[in-house]
């Protein structure tokens, strides 16, 4: 039989739903040989994270934490492993869309450019691909 219940336990965490995770993360910790922080009296994993919860010999921000950091699939990169090097053509069509932007081109912008007007010298509200390039 268990020497703690979950009103022990409620009073320093949040609700019965948190309290469940967060007694499944310390007693896997336990059970990967986490020391302990109450002995042990021949009781389980799961009997000794709720009395650890109940005795506020641990605390519950640092589970939660590692609880978060556990289901995390993503992990922090340093910025220099997110640098990509373009291959051959590929630096000149970014030169392109670079230059493309700071003229105004896809920023919504109306250019007064030959490729962007019609016969009469009227910009076009909405130029087509043809007309942005030119044909």
């Amino acid at each position: 039989m268990a020497r703690v219940t979950v009103e022990d336990c409620i009073d320093n965490v949040e609700n019965r739903f948190e309290l469940v995770m967060l007694a499944s993360q310390r007693a896997r910790k336990i059970g990967t040989g986490a020391p302990l922080t109450v002995e042990r009296d021949n009781d389980k994993n799961t009997v000794i994270s709720l009395r650890e919860i109940a005795g506020e010999t641990v605390s519950t921000s640092e589970l939660k934490e590692e609880m978060i950091q556990s289901y995390q699939r993503f992990l922090p990169q340093d910025p220099e492993e997110q640098i990509t090097d373009l291959m051959d053509g590929e630096k000149e069509w970014a030169d392109i869309a670079d230059s493309a932007c700071a003229s105004g081109v896809y920023a919504g912008e109306e250019i007064a450019d030959e490729a962007h007007s019609d016969e009469e010298g009227d910009l076009k509200e909405n130029p087509t691909l043809g007309d942005i390039a030119g044909v």
